[in-house]
């Protein structure tokens, strides 16, 4: 059956805990960015959660300036919507957003793997091998979040193997309205051990230089996204944007 995440560890209160700004590099803001930002892509702060500045000033011990700052990049990230004289909110799941940016990410890496199965080095396979036995390792383990990370590395090495310097960054910015939905998807039973199998193609088909089973490869494993979405829309509609008239 298909089930809602449960949110991540919380505090006695029951609000949504965040990480230290210790774990995150650069200025006070943008340590405080990092942090906000890892809660609302984890489902930490579900979809339609308000997100309280002096609650948050006072989780993360800073002023509200840097808080401000924050809320403002997450608001043009898309991430937050504020709302004069009622707050600020995590900004609900919105199909319309997620499937374009599907789109978007589709286009980007079924030509990206195409270009890679033609001149994938023999270190840059043994980095993809690398990854993947870890990910084996995670799965095991039901580390989900950790499983995650190692997704999201084996996408960014893929694409860094074009040589174009600025696609992963194209392609994670187009990926974030869709990061927070996959979250709703790998808790479902079976779905990280049916990722690790999609991504064990991707990786023999650039291990056998075949442009073809590549692009076939990594269009079947980005369109499952949907496939598993539609039916958590229907039965999770409060944490989905109402789809426009």
């Amino acid at each position: 059956m298909l089930q809602a995440p449960r949110t991540e560890p919380q505090d006695q209160n029951g609000a949504a805990m965040l990480l230290p700004l210790e774990r995150f590099q650069g200025s006070l803001g943008q340590r405080v960015y990092q942090s906000l930002k890892h809660a609302i892509l984890t489902l930490d702060f579900r979809p339609g959660d308000s997100i309280r500045k002096p609650e948050i000033c006072d989780r993360l011990g800073v002023s509200r300036s840097p808080v401000a700052d924050a809320v403002a990049k997450l608001a043009s990230d898309g991430l937050v919507d504020v709302i004069p004289q009622a707050g600020t909110f995590v900004t609900r799941l919105s199909m319309t957003d997620i499937r374009e940016g599907a789109f978007i990410r589709e286009a980007i890496e079924v030509a990206a793997a195409e270009l890679v199965a033609e001149r994938i080095t023999e270190d840059q396979l043994r980095d993809l091998r690398r990854n993947v036995k870890l990910q084996e390792a995670l799965v095991a383990d039901g580390d989900r979040q950790g499983f995650m990370a190692l997704d999201a590395q084996f996408h960014e090495l893929m694409l860094s193997y074009t040589g174009f310097p600025r696609l992963p960054q194209v392609s994670q910015t187009a990926w974030l309205s869709v990061h927070r939905a996959r979250q709703l998807i790998l808790p479902v039973e079976g779905r990280l051990a049916a990722t690790l199998l999609e991504h064990r193609a991707i990786l023999a088909a650039f291990e056998e230089r075949d442009p073809d089973s590549a692009r076939l490869a990594v269009q079947h494993h980005l369109r499952q996204l949907l496939t598993y979405l539609a039916p958590l829309e229907r039965a999770h509609p409060e944490l989905f944007a109402a789809p426009a008239p």
